[in-house]
Protein backbone atom coordinates (compact mmCIF):
# COMPACT_ATOMS: atom_id res chain seq x y z
CA UNK A 1 0.00 0.00 0.00
CA UNK A 2 2.51 2.64 -1.11
CA UNK A 3 0.00 5.51 -1.42
CA UNK A 4 -1.38 5.00 2.10
CA UNK A 5 2.17 4.81 3.48
CA UNK A 6 3.17 7.96 1.61
CA UNK A 7 0.11 9.79 2.96
CA UNK A 8 1.10 8.92 6.53
CA UNK A 9 4.69 10.07 5.99
CA UNK A 10 3.52 13.35 4.49
CA UNK A 11 1.23 14.04 7.45
CA UNK A 12 3.48 12.83 10.28
CA UNK A 13 7.08 13.50 9.26
CA UNK A 14 9.28 16.25 7.86
CA UNK A 15 10.77 14.03 5.18
CA UNK A 16 11.21 15.54 1.74
CA UNK A 17 8.88 14.58 -1.08
CA UNK A 18 11.79 12.94 -2.89
CA UNK A 19 12.62 10.75 0.12
CA UNK A 20 9.00 9.65 0.50
CA UNK A 21 8.66 8.98 -3.22
CA UNK A 22 11.81 6.81 -3.28
CA UNK A 23 10.79 4.86 -0.20
CA UNK A 24 7.24 4.20 -1.42
CA UNK A 25 8.14 3.67 -5.07
CA UNK A 26 6.03 6.59 -6.29
CA UNK A 27 6.63 9.59 -8.52
CA UNK A 28 7.49 12.77 -6.69
CA UNK A 29 4.49 14.52 -8.28
CA UNK A 30 2.14 11.97 -6.67
CA UNK A 31 3.57 12.79 -3.27
CA UNK A 32 3.31 16.53 -4.05
CA UNK A 33 -0.35 16.07 -4.94
CA UNK A 34 -1.03 14.31 -1.64
CA UNK A 35 0.56 17.16 0.25
CA UNK A 36 -1.51 19.71 -1.68
CA UNK A 37 -4.75 17.67 -1.34
CA UNK A 38 -5.04 17.66 -5.12
CA UNK A 39 -5.73 13.92 -5.39
CA UNK A 40 -9.24 12.79 -6.20
CA UNK A 41 -9.33 10.48 -3.18
CA UNK A 42 -7.92 11.10 0.25
CA UNK A 43 -5.86 8.07 1.28
CA UNK A 44 -6.11 6.75 4.82
CA UNK A 45 -2.62 6.88 6.26
CA UNK A 46 -0.80 3.63 7.00
CA UNK A 47 1.85 3.73 9.72
CA UNK A 48 5.02 2.01 8.38
CA UNK A 49 6.55 2.12 11.87
CA UNK A 50 3.77 0.05 13.38
CA UNK A 51 3.90 -2.26 10.36
CA UNK A 52 7.59 -2.88 11.05
CA UNK A 53 8.72 -1.44 7.71
CA UNK A 54 10.43 1.67 9.03
CA UNK A 55 11.96 2.67 12.37
CA UNK A 56 11.77 6.07 14.03
CA UNK A 57 15.58 6.19 14.02
CA UNK A 58 15.52 5.84 10.23
CA UNK A 59 12.93 8.62 9.94
CA UNK A 60 15.04 10.89 12.13
CA UNK A 61 18.07 10.26 9.93
CA UNK A 62 16.07 11.23 6.87
CA UNK A 63 14.71 14.38 8.48
CA UNK A 64 18.24 15.44 9.45
CA UNK A 65 19.65 14.83 5.96
CA UNK A 66 17.40 15.51 2.91
CA UNK A 67 19.77 13.49 0.71
CA UNK A 68 19.50 10.39 2.91
CA UNK A 69 17.69 7.41 1.39
CA UNK A 70 15.41 5.60 3.79
CA UNK A 71 16.03 1.90 4.24
CA UNK A 72 13.15 -0.48 4.82
CA UNK A 73 13.39 -2.60 7.95
CA UNK A 74 13.72 -6.33 7.70
CA UNK A 75 10.40 -7.89 8.54
CA UNK A 76 9.98 -10.63 11.11
CA UNK A 77 11.05 -14.08 10.03
CA UNK A 78 8.24 -16.30 8.90
CA UNK A 79 7.46 -19.14 11.22
CA UNK A 80 8.00 -22.38 9.40
CA UNK A 81 6.25 -25.56 10.37
CA UNK A 82 8.62 -28.35 11.28
CA UNK A 83 6.15 -30.79 12.80
CA UNK A 84 2.59 -31.82 12.34
CA UNK A 85 0.64 -33.16 9.36
CA UNK A 86 1.43 -32.08 5.84
CA UNK A 87 -0.51 -29.03 4.67
CA UNK A 88 -2.80 -29.63 1.71
CA UNK A 89 -4.62 -26.86 -0.18
CA UNK A 90 -8.35 -26.73 0.46
CA UNK A 91 -9.07 -27.44 -3.21
CA UNK A 92 -7.28 -30.81 -2.98
CA UNK A 93 -8.45 -32.01 0.43
CA UNK A 94 -11.43 -33.80 -1.05
CA UNK A 95 -8.99 -35.97 -3.05
CA UNK A 96 -7.22 -37.32 0.02
CA UNK A 97 -9.49 -40.37 0.52
CA UNK A 98 -8.88 -41.44 -3.10
CA UNK A 99 -5.11 -41.19 -2.60
CA UNK A 100 -5.28 -43.11 0.68
CA UNK A 101 -7.32 -45.88 -0.92
CA UNK A 102 -4.75 -46.16 -3.72
CA UNK A 103 -1.88 -46.48 -1.26
CA UNK A 104 -3.70 -49.10 0.83
CA UNK A 105 -4.43 -51.16 -2.27
CA UNK A 106 -1.08 -50.86 -4.08
CA UNK A 107 1.37 -50.46 -1.19
CA UNK A 108 0.04 -52.20 1.91
CA UNK A 109 3.58 -52.30 3.28
CA UNK A 110 3.51 -48.52 3.94
CA UNK A 111 2.68 -47.76 7.56
CA UNK A 112 -0.21 -45.53 8.57
CA UNK A 113 2.24 -43.01 10.01
CA UNK A 114 4.05 -42.73 6.67
CA UNK A 115 0.76 -42.21 4.84
CA UNK A 116 -0.19 -39.49 7.32
CA UNK A 117 3.10 -37.72 6.66
CA UNK A 118 2.92 -38.16 2.89
CA UNK A 119 -0.65 -36.97 2.35
CA UNK A 120 -1.39 -35.03 5.53
CA UNK A 121 -4.22 -37.09 6.93
CA UNK A 122 -5.08 -38.86 10.19
CA UNK A 123 -4.85 -42.46 11.34
CA UNK A 124 -8.59 -42.52 11.98
CA UNK A 125 -9.31 -41.63 8.36
CA UNK A 126 -6.92 -44.31 7.11
CA UNK A 127 -8.47 -46.92 9.37
CA UNK A 128 -11.99 -45.96 8.28
CA UNK A 129 -11.05 -46.33 4.60
CA UNK A 130 -9.28 -49.64 5.27
CA UNK A 131 -12.34 -51.02 7.11
CA UNK A 132 -14.71 -49.42 4.58
CA UNK A 133 -16.51 -47.55 7.36
CA UNK A 134 -15.73 -44.11 5.96
CA UNK A 135 -18.82 -41.92 5.67
CA UNK A 136 -18.21 -41.41 1.94
CA UNK A 137 -16.82 -44.85 1.13
CA UNK A 138 -19.22 -45.36 -1.80
CA UNK A 139 -17.71 -42.37 -3.62
CA UNK A 140 -14.04 -43.16 -2.94
CA UNK A 141 -12.08 -44.30 -5.99
CA UNK A 142 -8.40 -45.28 -5.61
CA UNK A 143 -6.24 -42.80 -7.50
CA UNK A 144 -2.49 -42.19 -7.60
CA UNK A 145 -1.71 -39.41 -5.06
CA UNK A 146 0.97 -38.07 -7.41
CA UNK A 147 -1.62 -37.59 -10.16
CA UNK A 148 -3.93 -35.92 -7.66
CA UNK A 149 -1.18 -33.49 -6.69
CA UNK A 150 -1.07 -34.64 -3.05
CA UNK A 151 2.65 -35.47 -3.18
CA UNK A 152 5.54 -35.68 -5.62
CA UNK A 153 6.76 -38.83 -7.34
CA UNK A 154 10.10 -38.53 -5.55
CA UNK A 155 8.40 -38.42 -2.15
CA UNK A 156 6.24 -41.43 -2.98
CA UNK A 157 9.19 -43.45 -4.30
CA UNK A 158 11.22 -42.66 -1.20
CA UNK A 159 8.49 -43.81 1.18
CA UNK A 160 7.81 -46.96 -0.85
CA UNK A 161 11.53 -47.80 -0.84
CA UNK A 162 11.82 -47.30 2.92
CA UNK A 163 8.71 -49.36 3.58
CA UNK A 164 9.93 -52.18 1.34
CA UNK A 165 13.32 -52.23 3.04
CA UNK A 166 11.75 -52.23 6.48
CA UNK A 167 9.41 -55.06 5.54
CA UNK A 168 12.28 -57.08 4.07
CA UNK A 169 10.70 -57.30 0.64
CA UNK A 170 13.99 -56.51 -1.11
CA UNK A 171 15.77 -59.39 0.65
CA UNK A 172 12.95 -61.77 -0.19
CA UNK A 173 13.13 -60.81 -3.83
CA UNK A 174 16.88 -61.40 -3.86
CA UNK A 175 16.52 -64.81 -2.18
CA UNK A 176 13.64 -65.96 -4.40
CA UNK A 177 14.93 -68.93 -6.47
CA UNK A 178 11.59 -70.20 -7.75
CA UNK A 179 12.43 -69.23 -11.34
CA UNK A 180 16.12 -70.12 -11.25
CA UNK A 181 15.53 -73.43 -13.10
CA UNK A 182 13.43 -71.78 -15.78
CA UNK A 183 16.12 -69.19 -16.30
CA UNK A 184 18.82 -71.80 -16.78
CA UNK A 185 16.64 -73.78 -19.20
CA UNK A 186 15.97 -70.67 -21.26
CA UNK A 187 19.68 -69.84 -21.41
CA UNK A 188 20.48 -73.38 -22.50
CA UNK A 189 17.85 -73.22 -25.24
CA UNK A 190 19.18 -69.92 -26.53
CA UNK A 191 22.71 -71.31 -26.45
CA UNK A 192 21.70 -74.38 -28.50
CA UNK A 193 19.85 -72.24 -31.03
CA UNK A 194 22.89 -70.03 -31.43
CA UNK A 195 25.19 -73.03 -31.99
CA UNK A 196 22.76 -74.53 -34.50
CA UNK A 197 22.58 -71.28 -36.45
CA UNK A 198 26.36 -71.02 -36.48
CA UNK A 199 26.72 -74.61 -37.73
CA UNK A 200 24.16 -74.05 -40.51
CA UNK A 201 25.96 -70.90 -41.59
CA UNK A 202 29.30 -72.72 -41.75
CA UNK A 203 27.81 -75.55 -43.83
CA UNK A 204 26.25 -73.10 -46.26
CA UNK A 205 29.54 -71.26 -46.62
CA UNK A 206 31.44 -74.53 -47.22
CA UNK A 207 28.97 -75.54 -49.92
CA UNK A 208 29.42 -72.23 -51.74
CA UNK A 209 33.20 -72.67 -51.75
CA UNK A 210 32.99 -76.21 -53.27
CA UNK A 211 30.45 -75.33 -55.98
CA UNK A 212 32.91 -73.63 -58.40
CA UNK A 213 35.27 -76.66 -58.24
CA UNK A 214 32.52 -79.12 -59.19
CA UNK A 215 31.33 -76.84 -61.97
CA UNK A 216 34.86 -76.55 -63.39
CA UNK A 217 35.37 -80.35 -63.30
CA UNK A 218 32.08 -80.90 -65.05
CA UNK A 219 32.97 -78.36 -67.70
CA UNK A 220 36.35 -80.00 -68.29
CA UNK A 221 34.72 -83.42 -68.60
CA UNK A 222 32.32 -82.12 -71.22
CA UNK A 223 35.13 -80.53 -73.17
CA UNK A 224 37.20 -83.73 -73.01
CA UNK A 225 34.26 -85.80 -74.20
CA UNK A 226 33.69 -83.56 -77.15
Amino acid sequence: MPHATAAWLVDNTALSFQQIAEFCGLHILEVQAMADDMTGTKYTGRDPVRAGELSMEEIEKGQADPDYSLKISKGPEQVRRTKGPRYTPVSKRQDKPDGIAWLLRNHPEISDGAICKLIGTTRNTIQAIRERSHWNISEIQPKDPVTLGLCSQRELDAIVARAAKKAGLEDKAADDTRFAGDKEALLEQLRNERDEAKRAAEEALHGEEEAPVELTAETLFKKTGE
